[in-house]
């Protein structure tokens, strides 16, 4: 059988999806078994006790998480806008009659086909929508807490408690995160019209930076480690009875 083009994107497209995918799982196995070992469960474990200790004195700290909030919010608003311009980019090639769908060069590996280039654009367009709407989404509940936040006192007739709205909280956060992990998703993305060798290789080296990025190491033996998180996850998660009676 003859070696085509297309079978370097069929061989290392989808090892390129499938290493972040693997390390995205291996990631939330150890937010669920050591959450104080990752910035992700770091980031959680402090919200919540930020978010408990704003309501314990709401009527002098309101505005603060107004304004802690909004920067957030606008955080993600940026990453939404870039995330939609993208898409509008990308849709405008697909509509268009202009040569940039046409094989960019003969020395470029991989398939170089109508359909094959279609196939990538409608990738990355898809990748950079969802990247908006997991933002788009962020952006609401995050929105939703801040209003939770400040007018918990008043609300003693309503079902609201303070790990509701910590719920809330933490909701926009992860949907912030999924968000960001899309929009860099789409950087292989995008280097594959260039080839499938950049995308896969752009994909490998994003591993080890998201692994530095994600992870947290103690100098110390591990034992201790271990005794440190489970005595901070206590104490954030008894923090209930002391510090807010709702």
């Amino acid at each position: 059988m003859a070696w085509k083009d297309g079978y370097l994107d069929l061989v290392l497209i989808p090892a390129g999806v499938l290493f972040p995918i693997v390390y995205h799982l291996w990631l939330w196995r150890v937010v669920r078994r050591r959450p104080l070992c990752s910035t992700v469960g770091i980031n959680a474990a402090t919200r919540r006790l930020w978010l408990f200790g704003m309501m314990k004195d709401n009527e002098k700290k309101a505005v603060l998480v107004v304004q802690s909030m909004r920067n957030v919010i606008m955080g993600s608003t940026l990453m939404a806008t870039t995330a939609i311009l993208f898409c509008t980019g990308v849709a405008a090639i697909l509509s268009s009659t202009y040569t940039v769908k046409k094989p960019l060069s003969d020395t470029v590996f991989g398939a170089h086909g109508e359909y094959m280039m279609a196939l990538k654009y409608v990738t990355l367009l898809l990748v950079f929508l969802l990247s908006f709407l997991s933002h788009t989404a962020a952006i609401c509940t995050l929105n939703q807490a801040t209003f939770l936040v400040n007018t918990l006192p008043s609300a003693a007739d309503l079902p609201v408690t303070k790990d509701y709205i910590a719920d809330v909280l933490e909701k926009g956060f992860l949907l912030n995160l999924v968000g960001n992990r899309l929009f860099y998703a789409g950087v292989p993305l995008l280097l594959w019209i260039f080839g499938p060798v950049l995308a896969c290789l752009c994909s490998i080296v994003m591993i080890p930076i998201l692994h530095s990025i994600d992870m947290v190491y103690v100098e110390s033996g591990s034992s201790k480690g271990s005794e440190v998180n489970a005595s901070t996850v206590e104490m954030v998660y008894e923090s209930d009875e002391s510090v807010m009676q709702v």
